[in-house]
């Protein structure tokens, strides 16, 4: 085993942490800081343009100081070294995990197999960077000798999701090409996308390590098809890439070898933005704004790896994770960026956080019999106040929510950012105050409600507060800003699997769903439909006998 595998619920730390949370697990937020004014100096973290304020958490410093210990005992700083220097981290698939390395500066050396990988990494984005010069420049044409006006990535999970969410996050920095992304098996996607597309100006990215996957494969031939409707296919050569490590079955599909852009083995889907795979990003937003994603991702990756674990941001927020999860029972949370440009990333975060660390087996292959994995849901602020935070305000649920917002908007309206700023410190302190019957008494007087009404009205306009926030404030959003907020919550995914005893780093469980749909994709074009349970045999002869 290269990593440790001390189940955590045995820890000394583990114990205090159960008989500290008896005694704080009522203990309201306001008193919190009414016992220690200067709560908010001493539970946030500075950082280069970033500030975490954790004081709104129902922690004190004995929380702290317990949350860590069990850090201790468990061995994460152990397991941090073990993972930056590529060591076989994923045990269950014998692979390292170096998503880390592809951020690396040029001049450092990461050695797996006696060979120094950054050379590689350098060398591939070498080519990410003159090809992507040459389309953005013109330079590189479509078959007819027009320029490309529109970029279509084709690819599924971390392969759309991860460029996806990057390519809008920067929209502010996005230059002329017009970006499309197809990942659905769902033709109608497929044909959506490619509906009003010029098939003279279009370049295709096609993104699959395998080169097999059935969702991305499917796609892609469907957009081969359309474009050689108009083109001739040796066209196809001009119009499409790949970035996959299966040389022949991209060569099979028509797409020359000098085309390809590889992938590694320790680069894992859900984490492989910083490879090329984040080539349509380069072409969205210039080489030269990636980079300067990669060099914001590197300097968290050296905050987490470096920082006493009292003020690594990483560790805080995992370890924040770790308390709402397994001793107040929360069974999600919510990630709100106050950013509309930033209205992917809760659904980025959602396959990073629950892909990885939705494990019921332990690094000993034992089951496990405490919560791991956190549900992660949300949308931008100010639209989720008006969606579900009547929920978090007044639900029975206990739902602890991160806010993130920045300084200064990009297009500089200082009236809209000032109100959308106020909403982002409003909220934070509202779920943590709420409102008493006496404030609600006195509110609901001042505007000489009746007698009658009051009874009527006051149970409902009171807000317990209580409800737990983490505020990340960054100055703007900007390549290197956002670079090192995705960092900071790769390293998170990395705390809470170390203490949960996991390994955050396989995905079998998303083997079994694609097993079973090759078979019975087999059954529907055959028409034979074969013994399966009750239900689903009715299913698929309603499903055939429609399609009739």
């Amino acid at each position: 085993m290269t990593l440790p595998t001390i189940n955590p619920t045995t820890t000394k730390a583990w114990e205090a942490l159960q008989s500290h949370y008896e005694t704080i697990k009522k203990t309201h937020l306001k008193d919190l800081f009414k016992q220690h004014p200067d709560r908010a100096t001493a539970l946030s973290i500075e950082w280069k343009d970033f500030y975490v304020d954790y004081s709104k958490n129902r922690i004190d410093e004995t929380t702290k100081k317990l949350l860590l210990d069990l850090a201790r005992e468990v061995k994460l700083d152990e397991a941090i070294q073990h993972y930056f220097d590529g060591n076989t981290i994923n045990e269950t698939e014998n692979r390292a995990v170096l998503h880390t390395a592809l951020r690396t500066p040029s001049t450092h050396q990461i050695t797996i197999d006696g060979k120094n990988i950054i050379s590689e990494v350098t060398s591939v984005k070498e080519k990410i960077k003159s090809f992507s010069h040459q389309v953005i420049s013109g330079n590189l044409k479509g078959y007819t000798g027009k320029n490309f006006t529109d970029i279509v990535n084709i690819g599924i999970g971390g392969s759309d999701l991860g460029p996806a969410m990057i390519t809008e996050s920067l929209g502010y920095y996005k230059n002329h090409l017009n970006l499309h992304f197809i990942s659905n098996v769902d033709g109608d996607h497929v044909h959506q996308n490619l509906k009003n597309l010029n098939p003279e100006t279009t370049l295709f990215v096609v993104v699959s390590k395998t080169f097999s996957t059935q969702e991305t494969i499917s796609n892609a031939t469907t957009a081969r098809n359309w474009f050689t409707k108009n083109a001739p296919k040796e066209a196809v050569g001009n119009h499409f890439v790949a970035v996959s490590s299966n040389i022949s079955n991209v060569t099979n599909f028509g797409i020359a070898e000098e085309n390809i852009f590889p992938l590694w083995d320790w680069v894992g889907g859900r984490f492989s933005l910083w490879s090329a795979v984040g080539l349509s990003i380069c072409l969205s937003i210039g080489y030269e704004n990636f980079e300067a994603l990669l060099a914001g991702a590197y300097e968290m990756d050296e905050h987490f790896k470096n920082t006493p674990f009292e003020e690594n941001i990483p560790v805080i927020l995992g370890m924040l994770s770790i308390w709402y999860n397994n001793f107040f029972n929360v069974e999600s949370e919510a990630i709100i960026p106050y950013s509309q440009y930033l209205h992917r990333l809760p659904a980025y975060l959602q396959q990073g956080i629950m892909e990885s660390n939705g494990k019921s087996i332990d690094r000993n292959g034992n089951s496990i019999n405490y919560q791991t994995g956190t549900i992660i849901w949300g949308e931008p602020g100010t639209n989720a106040q008006h969606a579900f935070f009547q929920l978090i305000h007044q639900g029975t649920k206990l739902i602890p929510v991160e806010f993130i917002g920045f300084k200064h908007s990009l297009f500089g309206d200082q009236d809209h950012q000032n109100k959308l700023m106020a909403n982002f410190f409003a909220q934070t302190e509202a779920l943590m105050n709420g409102k008493t019957q006496e404030e609600v008494l006195q509110e609901l007087n001042a505007i000489n409600t009746s007698e009658k009404t009051l009874k009527k009205l006051v149970p409902f306009k009171v807000f317990a507060g209580n409800k737990p926030t983490t505020t990340i404030l960054i100055d703007t959003l900007t390549p290197k800003s956002l670079g090192a907020l995705v960092s900071m919550y790769e390293q998170r995914i990395f705390v809470q699997g170390i203490i949960w005893n996991i390994f955050s780093y396989d995905q079998w469980g998303v083997e079994l769903g694609k097993q079973l749909a090759s078979t019975i994709l087999s059954e529907i074009n055959s028409h034979e439909v074969k013994e399966h349970d009750s239900s689903t045999n009715a299913l698929l002869q309603r499903y055939l006998k429609k399609s009739e």
